[in-house]
């Protein structure tokens, strides 16, 4: 449920109405913008997180990059992926129409939000695609309780 300024009909300013609509909008952008920096590219690739009782699953697409590029580690309960890739230097850019793929290198922090032991965990890199399974420590595993009925 999103909460709205009220307003009484009575007193409406389209003007007005106009202004708080530029506000809005200055305020997300304000928002979102603030915390790209301002003279790198950025790419970010988007991960998916699901788990079970045993382990925490995270999966994104990597495609272009190579295996020995990418890098992963753990910093307490972040996992962190990052890769990079080198620009091509032999473009001739008479001849190119746009140059829109990314070079350079990026770093995504993934909050797993539970203790994983970090001895057991796997990673798999198939058709651009990582795949990652985090083991759940011990103490961290969610156990069934039995109720009994009387």
């Amino acid at each position: 449920m999103t909460l709205m300024r009220w307003r009484p009909f009575d007193s409406w300013d389209p003007l007005r109405t106009l202004e708080s609509i530029q506000e809005e909008m200055n305020r997300l952008f304000d928002f979102s913008l603030a915390k790209l920096p301002k003279d790198k590219d950025v790419i970010a690739p988007a991960v998916d997180v699901y788990e079970d009782n045993e382990n925490i699953y995270v999966e994104t697409d990597l495609p272009g990059f190579e295996q020995k590029d990418i890098k992963l580690s753990i910093k307490g309960d972040n996992l962190v992926i990052s890769a990079g890739r080198e620009e091509k230097k032999e473009i001739k850019k008479d001849n190119y129409h746009r140059l829109e793929r990314f070079h350079g290198e990026f770093q995504r922090v993934v909050n797993l939000n539970k203790k994983i032991d970090s001895t057991k965990i796997k990673a798999n890199y198939k058709n651009g695609v990582l795949k990652v399974i985090l083991p759940k420590k011990e103490e961290e595993k969610s156990k069934e309780i039995e109720i009994k009925v009387e």
